[in-house]
């Protein structure tokens, strides 16, 4: 895929996900108690943070994202092992899982009252965590450059060094802009959907994994078959 093709309908379907990416840890971070599920090199640091003690941050939440980011990273790596030279089915079947994991954190917070630092919180955090490692396994094996979906460091270092006011040639600042926007996008849609509901934010980002599966298989295939998008 050329590094510009914003069109193209795996940049699409990873705009997409970076949005969720916002929306889901919108819901972790403000919702279930300063822990991230997609952003692991926070957890790291508030884990740190939280050893030392006399921070307020969480020790537990860090730890069951970690561990759980770690079972879906496996996962994701598992699945790209079977059917990674197959883009179009491995994405499919990557954002099915997504889909299914963060479904299930949705209807978890319909029946339960989930608060921070309990039990119920703690299963919402494991659910979401397996499905953005899932989701970073997949997306590292695409290897489409700086649309990791769930970090924006390295992207927002190569928008600036490699920028004409540093010498650059700004080769792919539309779509490292559309990433870093994306993100910010979700998470303001996040932070907002939260004010009513935990559950509004989880069904956003369910919701939005579905609809970008449903639109990506039949766009990738036309694609791959050489008809018009």
């Amino acid at each position: 895929m050329p590094e510009s093709a914003l069109r193209h309908p795996l940049a699409r379907a990873l705009l997409a996900l970076t949005f969720t990416t916002g929306l889901i840890d919108a819901v972790s971070y403000l919702g279930l108690g300063h822990v991230f599920t997609a952003n692991m090199t926070g957890n790291i640091v508030f884990l740190g943070f939280g050893i030392a003690g006399g921070t307020g941050l969480p020790v537990v939440a860090p730890i069951v994202s970690l561990a759980a980011f770690l079972v879906g990273a496996g996962a994701g790596g598992r699945l790209a092992a079977q059917i990674a030279d197959h883009h179009q089915r491995h994405l499919a079947g990557a954002l099915g899982i997504e889909t299914l994991l963060i479904g299930m954190a949705a209807i978890v917070a319909v029946v339960i009252d989930v608060r921070p630092d309990r039990i119920s919180g703690y299963v919402v955090i494991a659910l979401l965590a397996l499905a953005m490692g899932t989701r970073n396994a997949t997306v590292r094996h695409l290897g489409v450059p700086d649309l990791t979906t769930t970090v924006l460091t390295m992207t927002l270092t190569g928008l600036a060094a490699e920028s004409p006011l540093a010498g650059g040639t700004g080769k792919g600042s539309a779509r490292r802009t559309a990433a870093v926007v994306s993100m910010l996008c979700g998470a303001l849609a996040g932070a907002l959907l939260l004010k009513s509901s935990l559950v509004l934010p989880l069904a956003a980002a369910s919701g939005l994994a579905l609809i970008t599966w449903v639109l990506y298989v039949p766009a990738a295939r036309r694609l791959a078959l050489g008809e018009p998008g």
